[in-house]
């Protein structure tokens, strides 16, 4: 995974966002912040030469191990006296990131202060602070490292997102945001660079609070900075192109509708042709712009929790549906097609009518013929028929042998119903130290979208890091129902067990011991079948091994849950 930013062109910064790190053009390249001011093509001020009293940065190089436990081993970086490096736990065998400054550093303080609270939100949206301490005179912020998230420039370089991925990212994006504001926690360095995919429709934010500490990032207003920032990336992720007129993290800029810089701004409508007309008008809404809003007569979203009322007010946006192989996605006209069906010397293909089919045979003979064919078919037709009545009107097989009186079996009386699907009335999770791991997703296990999950915290272990024997959902049927298998669908390779409550509860049992265990098995795609159909009304899955992701650490995910009667 490449953990650094692509960008090569200056910066650009939120309103009332202040940079107080002094750095070369080369070091701006790694340091950006997003500029969404009323001027936007101005790039954000920095003091134009490097104090003499600034801290020189720690002399580490590859190898070098910091608090007998971590082995640096590339620079990520260097800049304004911190480094930024790749580098290995040799404790717990992982990769970690990891950010360097002297302790004697004007920021040691903030860094320390921002990573420490950054670590006590722990929501799984955003790339965990695993520790922050002093030691030697130097101050070491840790991270977790993702080894298989891209960076969404890196992604956009490819092309722009679809609707369904672009909504993904700009929910995604509000929702952690708001759940770090409520925190009053905020990261000011939104961007392309910090903005990392896991995964399709699935994205994380690193560097919340202390990649802003680290540059000496503020602002006066933080919910509506970040919010901005957030409008940027959907219009990047739209349009393919960074919604100001100077470029950066590899994105062309954008100029306004007339010729002047300080024009209205292009909406992403039209700048690409064929975008989501509700995303592109949400996007104008978050940024701040001369004009910016003029495209709808809604107010502009000044909050992340305003930016995701909007998303969530949109029609649902479906996937794209995958070209099957072998079969081309769309057939241009010959209009359309132009030089696509030029032959090798330059002049167009002549389009040649398909051969005629073969003749039939002419004349008298060819209708001769089939009236011959017709009458043959007839008379065996015939013939067969008299030979089936003749031999049961003599009760005899047409071979001559005496045939046996048939007695059609009697038919039995199964007044049971054929098994079918059972609508489930209710999902809650059980824990049994109590803790919550996402019950505001538990109804994604039963709305017959696999695009949509139910998941469980991240633990740094197997075996939920020996904290607990597993964790579950509760399926309510409703009543008591004869259940004969239970299939779920999940993300990696997962452990469980079908549990199921007595016959005679009312109410979902509170512990997992209270459910007695029919039936057990592993993968992302498992059917669980007791060996007889039990009755219950309460059916719990019960998790007891995670599947490892990319960046070590171990989280359960189910897209569906369905159960047979």
């Amino acid at each position: 995974m490449a953990e650094r930013s692509t960008a090569t062109s200056p910066p650009q910064g939120p309103t009332g966002v202040r940079d107080t790190a002094d750095a070369t053009d080369a070091e701006r390249a790694d340091t950006r912040t997003i500029s969404l001011a009323a001027e936007p093509t101005r790039p954000a001020s920095r003091t134009p030469e490097k104090s003499a009293d600034s801290p020189e940065t720690p002399e580490l190089h590859s190898g070098h191990r910091l608090a007998k436990r971590y082995r640096l081993e590339e620079c990520i970086t260097r800049l304004d006296g911190f480094s930024s490096w790749r580098a290995m736990d040799e404790k717990l065998r992982r990769a970690v990131g990891i950010h360097v400054l002297p302790a004697s550093h004007e920021r040691a303080g903030s860094v320390l202060t921002a990573a420490r609270s950054a670590a006590l939100l722990g929501d799984p949206r955003f790339v965990q602070v695993l520790d922050a301490v002093e030691e030697k005179g130097q101050v070491h912020v840790i991270h977790e490292w993702l080894p298989d998230a891209v960076p969404l420039s890196t992604v956009l370089a490819t092309g722009p997102l679809d609707a369904y991925e672009a909504h993904a990212l700009a929910g995604q994006v509000a929702q952690a945001m708001a759940a770090a504001h409520r925190k009053d926690l905020a990261h000011l360095r939104l961007t392309p660079a910090t903005v990392l995919r896991t995964g399709p429709g699935q994205y994380r934010i690193r560097g919340l609070a202390v990649d802003a500490a680290l540059r000496g990032i503020t602002a006066d207003n933080p919910r509506r900075a970040d919010t901005e920032a957030i409008g940027a990336l959907l219009y990047a992720a739209l349009t393919q192109r960074w919604p100001y007129g100077e470029g950066a993290y590899g994105l062309s800029g954008v100029t306004g509708l007339g010729k002047g810089s300080r024009d209205p701004l292009a909406t992403p409508e039209q700048v690409r042709a064929g975008v989501h007309r509700g995303l592109s008008e949400i996007a104008m809404r978050a940024l701040v712009n001369d004009g910016a809003t003029a495209a709808s007569q809604k107010p502009a979203c000044t909050t992340p929790e305003e930016l995701d009322e909007a998303l969530g007010a949109l029609p649902r946006i479906r996937p794209a549906e995958p070209t099957p192989a072998g079969i081309p996605a769309f057939q241009h006209t010959t209009y359309q097609r132009g030089t696509l069906g030029a032959v090798p010397g330059g002049a167009a293909a002549p389009l040649r009518p398909p051969p005629p089919p073969e003749p039939a045979l002419p004349g008298r003979t060819g209708a001769a013929l089939k009236w011959g064919v017709s009458a043959l078919l007839i008379a065996a037709l015939g013939l067969g028929s008299w030979q089936i009545a003749d031999a049961l009107l003599t009760n005899e097989s047409p071979t001559g042998d005496t045939a046996t009186e048939q007695i059609a079996p009697p038919v039995e009386n199964n007044d049971a119903p054929a098994p079918g699907p059972i609508e489930v009335s209710g999902v809650t999770e059980l824990d049994p130290l109590g803790n919550a791991q996402a019950p505001e997703r538990v109804g994604n296990v039963i709305d017959g979208d696999v695009g949509t999950e139910w998941r469980t915290s991240n633990y740094f272990g197997p075996g939920f890091a020996n904290l607990k024997e597993g964790t579950g959902l509760v399926l309510d049927l409703g009543e008591v129902r004869p259940v004969s298998s239970l299939t779920v669908e999940a993300l990696g390779d997962t452990s469980m067990e079908l549990r199921v409550a007595d016959a005679d509860a009312t109410t979902a049992p509170s512990s997992a011991d209270d459910f007695e265990t029919v039936a057990d098995g592993s993968g992302d795609s498992v059917t669980l079948t007791p060996e007889s159909a039990v009755e219950t009304q309460f059916v719990l899955v019960w998790l007891t091994d995670l599947p490892q992701g990319g960046d070590g650490n171990y989280r359960g995910r189910i897209t569906e849950i369905s159960v047979t009667g």
